[in-house]
């Protein structure tokens, strides 16, 4: 599951890691999965013009390869709400979309408040990009 911070990352300028998840999705080497929340917060952010004013992409460009990506998720509905009490309440939802969708990780920017709740879930690990290309690695 990617993290709208990675996907933000990988459509701005010099998106490394975080672009090459994002091609591993697009390429179905990597199955990343959608819930009504995320999907509300992708859409939201990517709204915003201003944050792509540095972005190599076009806005249509931007809004094809989200479509492309949406294709390639795998929906999944959120039936029960885990509340591990991450340190930005906002995240929550993360962590009950990875569970629900029995993920095997959530790629993120920011462990610092995604990996640090108070309920633990041993089997969905939280990993930077770098680290998904790590211990998951593909062939692109």
């Amino acid at each position: 599951m990617l993290d709208t911070n990675t996907l933000v990352a990988a459509l701005l300028r010099g998106g490394g890691s975080a672009r090459a998840v994002l091609r591993a999705c697009l390429h179905e080497q990597y199955q990343p999965v959608l819930g009504p929340a995320l999907l509300a917060e992708y859409e939201d952010v990517l709204g915003r013009s201003e944050l792509f004013a540095d972005s190599v992409l076009t806005a249509k460009e931007r809004g094809e390869l989200f479509d492309g990506l949406l294709h390639r998720c795998r929906w999944v509905e959120v039936f029960y709400a885990w509340r591990p009490n991450l340190p930005d309440e906002a995240d929550n939802h993360l962590i009950e979309l990875g569970v629900a969708a029995q993920a095997d990780a959530i790629v993120t920017r920011n462990l610092r408040d995604v990996a640090h709740g108070e309920l633990k879930f041993p089997s969905l690990r939280v990993l930077t990009p770098e680290q998904c290309l790590e211990v998951f690695p593909c062939p692109l």
